[in-house]
């Protein structure tokens, strides 16, 4: 048996990813593999490095720093979190990840980004936890519009959830079979087509592919919940997912609202773990 932990993005709403993922790793739940999605795999490798509440402590402590987020930031970079801070200064100086433990954990971790040129998703194993693989965790968060596209080698990418949102399908084709999934959306919610694509053909008339999957990004994240949902009813796939809407900015400010997601998460977790140890073998 293999088991993995799939974490989608939602920005801010991963806070609440990120207090089940401290529950679990209070509670020494271990994954043969993880793959995260934009915050979910910016917030999800601290799963790997095993630094418990470290995604509340820093996103707490920097809300209301511009540089972490904010619209000047997008004005004068391009980029709405700001790269040097996000992907250098706070990782490396102010709340230092642990690199070290990271790669010597033998938990694979995996983010999706999606390339530019032909709209598909790409998968990446993060090994050292560091600049190369900060590179990848970044490209996986960049969103269209939002963010510049990332240059790693010769290629550009672009946020993994243009791709593939959910990467349920990757990890099951791996072989894993024991799989949980963290959503930061309630059971009810179905994504809907905004009407922005006209926008977005404007703005992104350059990148084709990208535009394609869009168009279509509201329909395919759906048919991954349907799949989840049979799934889930089969008892083949353990879900774990906000009772109700979060209802938190995509650049929240407010320490308070960080701090009430990132409980509703924990709160989720310590509900569902005795069922969760027993989905996974592990009472």
């Amino acid at each position: 048996m293999k088991t993995g932990l799939i974490f989608e993005g939602g920005a801010m709403r991963g806070l609440f990813s990120a207090g089940v993922q401290d529950v679990l790793l209070e509670n020494k739940i271990k994954f043969d593999g993880a793959i995260g999605v934009s915050a979910g795999a910016a917030f999800g490798v601290n799963y790997k490095s095993h630094q418990v509440a470290r995604v509340l402590r820093y996103n707490v402590r920097y809300a209301r720093d511009p540089r972490l987020a904010s619209w000047q930031s997008w004005l004068k970079t391009g980029d709405l979190y700001g790269t040097d801070f996000c992907y250098r200064e706070l990782p490396e100086e102010l709340d230092v990840f642990d690199a070290q433990t990271f790669e010597h954990d033998p938990m694979e971790f995996w983010c999706v980004a999606t390339d530019v040129e032909t709209g598909q998703p790409v998968y990446h194993k993060l090994v050292k936890g560091q600049t190369a693989d900060l590179q990848w965790i970044r490209a996986s968060s960049s969103i269209p519009v939002f963010a510049r596209p990332v240059k790693i080698g010769n290629r550009y990418y672009w946020d993994g959830g243009v791709s593939d949102s959910i990467p349920l399908d990757f990890f099951e084709k791996r072989g894993y079979d024991r799989n949980v999934v963290v959503l930061t959306q309630p059971k009810s919610y179905r994504k809907v087509n905004k009407h922005t694509y006209p926008i977005l053909k404007l703005i992104l008339h350059k990148y084709p592919q990208v535009l394609k999957r869009l168009k279509t990004r509201a329909d395919d994240y759906n048919a991954v919940l349907d799949k989840i949902a049979r799934q889930q009813e089969a008892s083949k796939l353990f879900v774990v997912q906000p009772p109700q809407a979060l209802r938190i900015g995509t650049m929240e400010k407010d320490p308070a609202q960080l701090k009430r997601v990132y409980e509703i998460g924990r709160r989720t977790m310590i509900k569902q773990l005795p069922a969760l140890k027993k989905y996974l073998g592990q009472s």
